[in-house]
């Protein structure tokens, strides 16, 4: 009864929010339209739209490239401007009013001095009402210095405040004080459920087709739920309309195509990426047989189509496919596939009100193959998520937005099978599936409460059904444990079996001082409904998906945060401080000796408990110039206490690294050259080392304490450095550039991981055949390291 009088007295807030908002609405003319990029008619996100008689009743442009403006006398004229493209003043007459208008900005010769690197208008930090929302320029994700040369989106995210790794080479994102499995990565609204390749070193993203990249941290909009740390919105760019473009690049180990350009008409657009890797093909080069037979790739293909059905309807799809490879000599095999689609419908109803219908599929599955004549077995998996969502915006004023809508997410995880080569003694495993139903209602909306303070109201209400087809175990006392069992009921398909709900408010403010200087206050809570059960925290592909059912009962987290903003130097210059702290609830993590990868009683390999994080970031960020870039500090904490582990006391994850400084930089020598370097600085992840050994039929094995990473691996630091030539432009239609880059550039040896063994005669690879005699042996520490010096090189061309 308290809970429902405490969610009766939210919910009557919200509707007087909501009231106030309409009765201040005016019912003026609305002059609506967009702002597209003449050379591609893509949208200009954050464009500046006023009439030139009135400044101050200027709108920017939304992420679609739309404006919505009160309208005035007319004829009047209108003033549309964006940095580094000419600005247009056009003359709106009666008979426009109320019609979508369209603006095409052509690009501006840009001397150096005015090199901007983000796709915004430069005062937003200051004066929108996000905190912990970050967005890095595709084409400043292009000048970062990358691994093998491969530009990485995710990879690149890492280098924000507020964002930990995993270790050495990975695309995992530990997002403040959260695993990597509370992360939604999206593509057009389509989850992933595994954004890498190469075991986490690469990211599924190819950078040319991407359109935008919006990464949320702190007070997530109530349209998205799901997940409790972060959300990686990632938008495929769509076709121009005006001819066929090009661009690509052939890199050290992979290489990439994009095509883009009308489909039948100016009114439907294309375009279709693709990339693959050689690594194979060295492979084949070798002079060692057992090398030859190896394989190692991984691929991408993605594909946008969009058609505009008249003033008032859009309709586009968007497909991403992927895989990976790694073979052994035709003795064993791994593989991992995701396959994501989405279909979305756009439809102006009125001149302030719009309506977006999107449906999408993901499935990812993997399997792994073992060849062998007495142990050989085949072991695979599949896990699926389709959804439909729909959401009504209405804009009333530049002063008041609101927006409301559902989702509906079906969850299908395939039983797992183990199934045996024939001669082998390996006995069969089939796992149940399981499966769910999330149905979630939301609701949100914007109010410019007086010129200087803002306020942003969110509520997300999720309904989750587990249902059948799947088994329910039961245990003496009520304690998971595979030993003690005593009954099972199992459950027909579509069945139910438990039910959660989980109501999400969220709550922003945002204080402008001045135009240069605002402070923000964000409150949200997050519900999940699925969890990684790992042994591994930088992730693997065959991780271990588990849906809350009986025995687990959804994620959920409560972060409020506090963020400072100032610009200087007519927004040339950012700061920010943004501090937070967060409760998360019904976390798992696994026993001591777990295996949760061929069990179907996996409630019984797990335990749960409780864990909070909290930490500060800073940042300054350099916008305009010749240099330009940024450095962060961030000092994060993050803990877990979960009684059967660490004796009950608190614990530190693995992610758990208090202290991170990244510093990133570009610097523009000529229109020809130009120069990245970025330095990373991270505290040395979280591990338990062993405290001693014992020996077991004349084996020794480690012991370890019964507390849980207390140890920590050596300071992570790495420096890379990258340089890039331009073809001069001459108005050709081929353009090209080289890039060079070093990854490690100072060759800093950086732990990936630790082996405790026996060492003889004080050698790591000591061999009796071979080096003689054994006159010493001793415990030793093996050092495993992945990179040193790496140089790469790419070439990347635009027609």
């Amino acid at each position: 009864m308290q809970l429902f009088r405490k969610d009766f007295i939210f919910l009557f807030v919200w509707i007087l929010f909501g009231i106030s908002g309409t009765l201040s609405a005016q019912n003026n003319s609305i002059l609506i339209g967009e702002v597209l990029d003449a050379s591609n008619s893509e949208p200009l996100i954050g464009a500046s739209v006023y009439w030139e008689e009135d400044v101050s009743s200027g709108v920017v442009t939304d992420l679609n490239g739309k404006f919505r403006l009160k309208s005035r006398e007319l004829p009047s004229k209108l003033v549309v401007s964006y940095v580094g493209y000419e600005q247009s003043i056009r003359t709106i007459s009666k008979i426009e009013e109320g019609k979508d208008v369209r603006f095409f900005l052509k690009p501006s010769e840009l001397s150096l001095d005015e090199i901007i690197i983000q796709e915004r208008r430069p005062d937003e930090q200051v004066r929108n009402l996000e905190t912990g929302k970050s967005r890095i320029p595709i084409e400043t994700i292009k000048n970062i210095p990358a691994l093998f040369g491969e530009v990485d989106l995710l990879r690149s995210l890492q280098l924000l405040p507020g964002i930990q790794t995993a270790g050495e080479g990975t695309t995992g994102l530990f997002v403040r004080g959260g695993s990597a499995d509370q992360n939604l990565v999206q593509v057009d609204g389509a989850p992933v459920y595994n954004p890498s390749h190469f075991f986490g070193f690469f990211s599924v993203f190819s950078p040319d087709a991407l359109d935008q990249v919006d990464l949320y941290k702190g007070n997530m909009p109530a349209s998205y739920g799901g997940r409790l740390s972060a959300l990686v919105d990632v938008s495929l760019k769509e076709g121009n309309n005006d001819q066929i473009h090009g661009q690509g690049g052939i890199g050290t180990i992979s290489s990439r195509l994009m095509l883009d350009g009308p489909l039948f008409s100016e009114n439907s657009t294309f375009a279709i990426s693709g990339r693959r890797t050689y690594a194979d093909l060295f492979l084949k080069l070798s002079n060692n047989e057992d090398i030859r037979n190896n394989k190692l790739n991984f691929h991408d293909l993605s594909a946008k189509f969009a058609f505009r059905l008249g003033d008032k309807d859009k309709l586009t799809f968007s497909s991403y496919e992927g895989s990976d490879f790694l073979g052994l000599d035709d003795q064993f095999g791994l593989g991992w596939r995701n396959w994501v689609s989405s279909a979305t419908w756009g439809h102006t109803i009125s001149e302030n009100s719009f309506f977006d219908l999107e449906a999408y599929h993901s499935r990812y599955n993997y399997q792994v193959d073992f060849e062998d004549p007495d142990n050989g077995f085949s072991w695979r998996n599949k896990l699926s998520e389709s959804g439909m969502k729909g959401q009504w915006s209405w804009n009333k004023t530049d002063r008041f937005q609101s927006y409301w809508g559902f989702q509906s997410q079906y969850y299908h995880f395939a039983p797992i099978g183990l199934d045996p080569k024939g001669g082998s003694a390996i006995e069969p495993i089939t796992t149940n599936p399981k499966n769910g139903i999330l149905t979630s209602v939301f609701a949100g909306m914007t109010k410019e409460l007086s010129p200087k303070l803002s306020a942003e109201l969110g509520l997300r209400w999720g309904f989750y059904h587990q249902i059948g087809k799947g088994v329910d175990y039961f245990y003496e006392g009520g304690i998971p444990d595979e030993e003690v069992e005593v009954d099972s009921i199992g459950y027909a398909s579509f069945k139910p079996m438990h039910f959660y709900q989980g109501l999400e408010p969220r709550l922003a403010f945002r204080y402008l001082v001045n135009d240069e200087f605002s402070i923000k206050a964000a409150y949200n809570r997050n519900f999940q409904y699925v969890q990684i059960a790992t042994n591994s925290s930088a992730g693997l592909p065959i991780d271990r998906w588990i849906l809350a059912g009986k025995y687990m009962a959804p994620l959920r987290s409560d972060q409020v945060s506090i963020g400072f903003y100032k610009n200087f130097l007519d927004n040339k210059w950012e700061f920010s401080v943004e501090t937070y702290a967060k409760d998360i609830r019904n976390v798992i993590d696994l026993k001591n000796g777990a295996s949760v990868l061929f069990t179907d009683q996996v409630e019984t390999e797990i335990l749960t408990g409780d864990g909070y994080a909290y930490g500060v970031e800073f940042l300054v960020r350099k916008n305009v110039g010749k240099t330009t870039g940024w450095l962060s500090y961030t000092y994060s904490r993050t803990w877990r206490k979960i009684d059967g582990i660490s004796l009950g006391e608190r614990y530190n994850p693995r992610y758990d690294r208090p202290n991170d400084v990244t510093l990133v930089l570009n610097h523009e020598f000529s229109p020809a050259w130009s120069a990245g370097l970025t330095f990373v600085y991270t505290t040395g992840q979280a591990v338990s080392f062993p405290i001693g050994t014992y020996e077991v039929d004349n084996q020794v094995i480690p012991l370890y304490s019964e507390y849980r990473n207390t140890d920590r691996f050596p300071d992570y630091h790495r420096m890379d450095a990258s340089i890039t030539w331009k073809n001069p432009d001459k108005g050709r239609k081929w353009k090209g550039s080289w890039n060079f880059s070093i990854y490690n550039l100072y060759g800093r040896k950086n732990p990936f991981a630790y082996e405790f063994r026996e060492l003889f005669n004080g050698q790591i690879n000591y061999d009796p055949d071979v080096d003689g005699p054994v006159v010493s042996k001793e415990q030793g520490i093996v050092m495993t390291y992945l990179f040193t010096f790496l140089p790469s090189i790419t070439y990347n061309f635009q027609f």
